[in-house]
């Protein structure tokens, strides 16, 4: 048995933040059959770092986030797909789309709509500015996101800045609260019988991420300062070189920092009034981080991580990427699993369900699906037969 079974999810999304979210769904065990355009299917089967699959439409970032779905063509700008979709609409549990606010409705299926077809749908849109306010019309993408959420300005540092973060992060999120609100409304519904519409604005996902660096602003008045890779809360916390390369510390706590200074022979930093205190610290710390570099270059991160760690004070390498997916702990927790992709002929890494649960554990089931993979045997259990699936695809309905 697992977590969502028998839960019925009609997927609508493109490209990243709903197919994130319906893809974490499907992981704990959802049918998610993903609607997609006759031919061009989900930009993102074109997207990818290997031509050859973009060719395809199977580009690396569709196989990213688009296991255990099933995938349905239709040209819902056709009457009888628009008959299709209905029908698939009364059998679903979820719908989720992002397209930009209004589409749906455009096409004949809001909100309003859809729940004469079935009271029982839960509808979920995500989009970037959220379906109303002055900016709902306006495109968006994540980087536009992470602009005009504060997101860049806070990251680099004096000599670089703003800075985006290295990957798609409010893409991610929004999927990631559109999840779980999609699994909250569930709950109500299962305890009331009540579904209800669900808005996720990109916009809206990212900003409550920041909660630290906004409460020192909204109730503290401290504007933040761009700190490159200090922690602002604390110091010495952040990234300091060594003899090799560099190292994570993080001595947040007194008895960290006062550890830290005896290890590295330099106890007298414990009674310099510069230091001696945490908020003084703070202040200070570009004073106090050339003398701590000073000792941590005479031996290589390793050696560092280790004795520091056996004192309990945190720290740690800075891997590039392809030694943090390989390594040994990532490994035990399996957040990486395996699916098997024709076009290549071999079973590719694609990341598993993060959430460990005992009793209803996720898996990678099955490969993400070609395009209109499954549309046969979706519209036959709608009760169409062969003949009518020949009309519909000379047709170009599917």
């Amino acid at each position: 048995m697992t977590l969502l079974a028998g839960v019925k999810i009609l997927d609508m999304t493109n490209v990243l933040a709903g197919p994130f979210c319906t893809e974490l769904l499907a992981l704990c065990g959802a049918e998610v059959i993903k609607l997609e355009r006759p031919r061009a299917g989900d930009l993102a089967r074109k997207l990818g770092c290997l031509p050859e699959l973009n060719k395809k439409l199977m580009g690396t970032s569709f196989i990213a986030q688009n296991s255990n779905k099933k995938s349905l063509t239709l040209n819902l700008k056709d009457e009888t797909a628009r008959e299709i979709f209905k029908k698939l609409v009364a059998k679903t549990d979820v719908l989720v789309e992002n397209y930009r606010p209004g589409v749906m409705k455009r096409l004949g299926f809001s909100y309003e709509e859809l729940t004469r077809i079935n009271s029982k749908l839960i509808y979920c849109a995500i989009s970037g500015f959220g379906q109303t306010g002055p900016e709902a019309l306006r495109p968006a993408y994540d980087q536009i996101i992470q602009g005009l959420s504060g997101v860049m300005s806070i990251n680099g540092d004096e000599r670089l800045n703003p800075l985006r973060a290295g990957f798609p992060v409010c893409d991610t999120v929004g999927g990631l609260n559109a999840a779980f609100a999609i699994v909250c409304a569930l709950y109500h519904r299962e305890r009331t019988g009540e579904a209800q519409m669900i808005d996720i604005a990109m916009l809206d996902s990212i900003m409550p991420l920041m909660g630290w660096v906004a409460a020192n602003l909204l109730i503290g008045g401290k504007k933040p300062v761009p700190m490159g890779n200090d922690n602002f809360t604390a110091a010495p916390s952040g990234t300091f070189k060594t003899k090799d390369g560099y190292i994570n510390i993080a001595a947040n706590e007194q008895k960290q920092w006062e550890n830290l200074a005896d290890i590295l022979g330099l106890p007298q930093l414990k009674t310099d009034p510069r230091f001696q205190e945490r908020d003084t610290r703070k202040k200070n710390r570009k004073e106090l981080t050339p003398l701590l570099e000073e000792k941590l270059k005479t031996e290589p991160t390793a050696h560092w991580v280790k004795v520091l760690n056996d004192k309990g004070i945190p720290s740690g390498e800075i891997l590039d990427l392809e030694s943090a997916l390989r390594a040994p702990q990532v490994q035990h927790r399996q957040t990486i699993s395996e699916t098997y992709i024709s076009e290549l002929d071999k079973k590719v890494p694609v990341f598993s369900l993060a959430a460990k649960f005992s009793k209803t554990p996720g898996a990678v089931k099955s490969s993400p699906p070609k395009l209109s993979e499954h549309t046969k045997e979706i519209l036959l259990s709608l009760g169409y037969t062969e003949s009518e699936l020949q009309q519909f695809k000379a047709k170009e309905i599917i």
